[in-house]
This record gives structure tokens, sequence and C-alpha cells, in this order.
């Protein structure tokens, strides 16, 4: 038998910068007793991500970098009935609970659940690229792991849960649960747009866009990751 309602599970890899502000966000899920499990799934950080993860009182996995890896590992340590999978530098906007609780009072084990795309920049190229996904969920119903996932211990493991691939084994799981099983949150989760404003957002997203073909043509992660970095 599972002993928790709720396991949040982060992959982290030198978070430090984020995961504070990250965890922090989750505190009400705790206070509420919502959340009685935090899982820190870490691939080898040589920063401060161990020391911050211990102050929060996170159970801690380690083993190789990889986030599908680690999420499968994140996973197998989790003992709640229900699962959050959370990106290191996602911060969940107030009042999640409330949300998350909600979704699962409705008693079906069978579906999964992720929330709104927000990036933590105010100019006008982030809400572009905001309502970008916000159609990619629209049409194809396809997540990305910075929006979340909630998903009963149950479906996870009838899935098979996540594989052991360098890249996109976000979308890999999100396409087995399949769109009438998936709902969208109408409700924040903020992340990070580091990597957009230093990589430039015209060339990151065309980038997303170009993996996210090159895996539906079926390349193999492993090459696709070449191309992502």
């Amino acid at each position: 038998m599972f002993e928790f309602m709720l396991s949040i599970v982060i992959p982290t890899l030198n978070a430090e910068r984020g995961l504070g502000a990250t965890l922090g966000a989750l505190v009400p899920g705790a206070l509420t007793g919502l959340v009685s499990q935090l899982v820190i799934s870490d691939g080898g950080s040589g920063d401060a991500t161990l020391a911050i993860a211990d102050a929060a009182g996170a159970d801690v996995v380690t083993g190789a970098a990889g986030r599908g890896g680690q999420l499968a590992r994140g996973a197998q340590a989790a003992r709640g009935k229900w699962l959050l999978f959370l990106h290191a530098d996602t911060v969940l906007a107030p009042n999640w609970p409330d949300k998350i609780r909600r979704f699962i009072d409705e008693g079906d084990e069978a579906r999964a659940a992720s929330f709104r795309y927000r990036l933590d920049d105010r100019r006008m190229r982030a809400r572009i690229v905001e309502k970008l996904v916000a159609l990619r969920c629209l049409v194809a119903v396809l997540p990305y792991g910075d929006q979340g996932l909630v998903i009963s211990r149950r479906l996870y493991d009838e899935l098979g849960g996540y594989g052991d691939q360098v890249l996109m084994e976000d979308v890999d799981l999100v396409r087995r649960i399949g769109r009438r099983r998936l709902k969208l949150l109408d409700h924040d989760a903020v992340t990070s747009a580091e990597r957009y404003v230093r990589g430039g957002y015209l060339r990151c997203t065309m980038r997303n866009l170009g993996c996210l073909g090159l895996w539906y043509a079926g390349m193999a992660p492993e090459r696709i990751a070449r191309i992502y970095r």
C-alpha cells in the first residue's frame, strides 16, 4: 500500500539557482496535508543543490545524469498514491494545492494533468512563446515537463513510467498517456526563461520545434540531444 497522498519528484543537476524558489512554492502543499513526501533525484550536482534538498527535508536519490533516468529513479523512491513531477526551475503559482486536490478528488486514477506554461520574463517575446505552447497544448494536447505532471501511481506503473533516455522523456510519457486521459489545469507553472535569454528566443523556439519533429520522425533521443545542446 502507498503511504502518502502526493509525492513530488524533482530531477536536479547543479540546480542551486532556482531550486530554492521552486521548493518554497511547495510549502503550502505540505502545510495543507496534500504533500507528504519530496523526492530529489540528483544527477551528480557539484554545487549546493544537495544541501538545499537536505534543508528542505527531501528524500534524495542519486545516479547518472539524464532527466529520464532521474525521473524514473525518483518515481521508484516515491511512496505516494499520486505523483507530481516538476522541474527544478519551475515555480507553481499560489493556490496550486487547491487545483491538484480538486483533480484528485474527481476520483479518476486513469487520468493525468499538467499546468499552464508561463515564463518569468515580462517581455513580449516571452508572451509569444507562451501562446505557441498554449496552441500546442490545445491542438496536440502535448504539455512538456516544465508544465509539471500529476499522475496516479497506478496509471504511471501501468504505462511503464519514464524511459531512461536523455531527451524527450516527457513527450514519450505524455504520448503514452494519450490526449483523452490528460487534463490541462487552469493554473500557472512559471519556468525560468534563462535558456531563452541566453540562447535567443527565436533560436530556442525553432530548435525545440525541430527536435520534436525529429522525435516524431523516429530519430533516437541520443542523436536529438546533440542538436538540442
